[in-house]
């Protein structure tokens, strides 16, 4: 999130953040921040992403909350990156399930910060495995969340209320379906990662926004992005499920996309 921070403090005029609720947290002026702040989106580059709460399956837990209700003393690994947005969404998720981490280890639970992405061939699978670990929270649900049945784990579903709790802080529900992950039991209501904000401060001058949009209208084939082809523009500057526009556009960026017709 340091791009909110140089944004809001006059260091960059421009910054992108990654997921599109990691913005309007900020937006709302949540934790971590103290306040809310002052930044407005452009654009949001798409890129569906949903985060996932698996456990050993001989743990018996089915849902998140039954690690409060049971104490359970989960040995959990998480992304290694101190300032990745993973670790407040994993915090929040936390406390909207009525536990934190210094709970967790006073259970005799561990939290191991360490690595990148899961696998079913890299080391956080084979921790799993080996019973080093217990847990992974993760986020890039679509690269390793459908290896993980097979491999002996239970994918964690969360209760309407706790998915209530986290909306009103800023987050996103979201579902990973099982037809999109065929080896799910079924659906599984968890938190939203999707989205690339391109924002800029609220009090942004019309005339800098403008620029911004008009180049990225002149160079939308030549920018690149997660799949082929050139920035659809048409979905960066509406509400879509792979780029959600939870906080609104600033206004001349609003005004620029409807010229351009992607807006009504």
């Amino acid at each position: 999130i340091a791009g909110v921070h140089e944004v809001v403090n006059g260091e960059a005029a421009l910054a992108i953040v990654n997921p599109s609720s990691a913005l309007t947290v900020a937006y709302r002026g949540n934790a971590p921040f103290t306040a809310p702040q002052p930044v407005l989106p452009i654009a949001i580059i798409p890129s569906l992403d949903l985060c996932l709460f698996v456990v050993s399956s001989d743990t018996g837990l089915t849902y998140i909350e039954d690690i409060a209700e049971q104490k359970f003393p989960l040995r959990i690994a998480l992304r290694g990156q101190s300032d990745h947005w993973l670790q407040q969404t994993f915090d929040d998720i936390c406390a909207a399930a009525g536990f934190t981490m210094e709970d967790l280890k006073s259970w005799g639970g561990e939290d191991i910060r360490e690595g990148g992405i899961p696998s079913a061939s890299g080391p956080k699978f084979a921790a799993m495995a080996s019973g080093e670990i217990n847990a992974i929270f993760d986020e890039s649900a679509f690269n390793w969340g459908n290896d993980t049945i097979p491999a002996g784990m239970t994918v964690l579903n969360m209760k309407e209320e706790t998915i209530q709790k986290l909306e009103t802080i800023g987050h996103k529900r979201a579902y990973a379906r099982k037809e999109q992950f065929p080896n799910f039991p079924g659906d599984i209501t968890t938190v939203d990662f999707s989205g690339w904000p391109v924002f800029v401060h609220a009090d942004a001058s019309d005339e800098l926004v403008t620029q911004i949009c008009t180049a990225f209208e002149a160079r939308k084939h030549l920018i690149p992005w997660q799949y082929e082809g050139p920035l659809p523009l048409e979905r960066m500057s509406r509400d879509c499920e792979d780029a959600p526009l939870t906080v609104p556009l600033h206004p001349a960026a609003e005004r620029f996309w409807k010229k351009c017709g992607y807006l009504d």
